[in-house]
């Protein structure tokens, strides 16, 4: 069966149910396969200039696509009341994404108003966001001003025909290196350069991308090419394996494991054995890590999913604007979390050929990634 790609426009549902009995959060929340909310990341905006192959291609978002009008994204204020919600049920982590999350006007003030939580033990959130770069240059200094503390780069090739073959929009290597060299100027890191490799396309940039990284700031992180979506046409013979991107790294600069930063990292970490810095790959594909999950995404217009490659999600928009209560809406956010069991990323590793590909997926420049 053929895959749909689900238009915004089609996405709006009833709001979730209020439980009967309202809860008063403890910090502690666990779902079926005992993995806690940690993380929370937050699409800002579904619009992008770029058109990533991978992600966004012109094919499907071109000029007569219908992006969602401004009443039916989520305010700062309803966005920070979110997050406020999330942070009591554990939450100590914010990624904010998109799209492109620095298209959106006035993302500043945003930051500003996130960097002003706690998380329960009373300590600053973390508070990140993942960009292509192409405005990072001129909004660095306000973005750190304002409370960001880091930022992951979009850079998929450090050749820049190769890079504009996969971006579509003709954006050079340069101004995204531009961006980059502002970003840590101000203090936005540690620096993540996350490069998408999609076999055929852009394989034969990993040891430029891991040559050029090598004994800088930045840390380099590999992801496998997935099927995030519908739109992107994902082929699994079109994905190459982590395992053989660290092998390729290490034939001409010597790697060696290291371990996780924390419990759920996504990236599996190597270091250079000479000194010269570290690299990431992230195996989702390969080398499922569903069983420590422990992220949701809020969409661009406040629905929730428990899962990257999710079909469909929960309304809380429509509980903000009907006016809920927060102990309300943080009861509901207790028992669809108490509820998840997604693993989709390790049923499709086991059975890659065998498991029927979920229809419905929604685009990741809806929920992030």
């Amino acid at each position: 069966m053929a895959e749909k790609i689900i238009m915004l426009a089609q996405q709006r549902s009833a709001a979730p149910a209020i439980p009967s009995i309202l809860e008063t959060p403890t910090g502690l929340l666990s779902d079926q396969l005992a993995r806690p909310l940690h993380d929370l990341r937050i699409s800002v905006t579904d619009r992008c200039n770029f058109r990533c192959v991978y992600c966004m291609p012109k094919a499907v978002f071109d000029n007569d696509y219908q992006y969602l009008p401004h009443t039916s994204l989520l305010s700062f204020e309803e966005i920070t009341r979110l997050a406020r919600n999330f942070i009591a049920h554990g939450v100590e982590k914010i990624r904010l994404t998109g799209g492109e999350p620095l298209l959106r006007k006035n993302i500043e003030k945003l930051v500003g108003m996130l960097a002003e939580l706690k998380t329960v033990s009373g300590k600053p959130l973390d508070l990140t966001l993942t960009t292509n770069a192409s405005l990072l240059a001129r909004k660095a200094q306000s973005l750190k001003d304002a409370g960001l503390q880091r930022v992951t780069v979009s850079l998929d090739a450090i050749d820049n025909t190769i890079f504009q073959r996969m971006n579509d929009v003709d954006f050079a290597v340069e101004d995204v290196l531009n961006g980059i060299a502002v970003a840590n100027q101000v203090g936005l890191g540690p620096i993540k350069i996350n490069m998408v490799v999609k076999g055929g396309m852009n394989d034969q940039q990993i040891l430029p991308m891991a040559r050029h990284f090598k004994g800088t700031p930045y840390i380099l992180r590999f992801i496998e090419y997935m099927d995030v979506g519908a739109s992107n046409g994902w082929k699994m013979d079109e994905v190459v394996p982590s395992a053989e991107v660290v092998r390729r790294i290490h034939q001409e600069m010597p790697l060696e494991a290291i371990g996780a930063n924390y419990t759920g990292e996504t990236a599996a970490r190597w270091r250079y054995v000479d000194g010269g810095g570290e690299i990431g790959v992230i195996s989702s594909v390969t080398q499922a890590f569903c069983s420590d999950c422990s992220r949701a995404r809020l969409s661009t217009e406040g629905k929730l999913y428990t899962c990257l490659f999710a079909s469909s999600g929960h309304d809380l928009r429509a509980l903000l604007r009907e006016g809920r209560s927060d102990q309300e809406i943080s009861t509901v956010l207790a028992h669809l979390w108490r509820a998840r069991g997604d693993r989709y990323s390790e049923l499709r590793t086991s059975n890659t050929d065998g498991l029927q590909r979920r229809a419905n997926k929604v685009e990741m420049s809806y929920i992030g990634g």
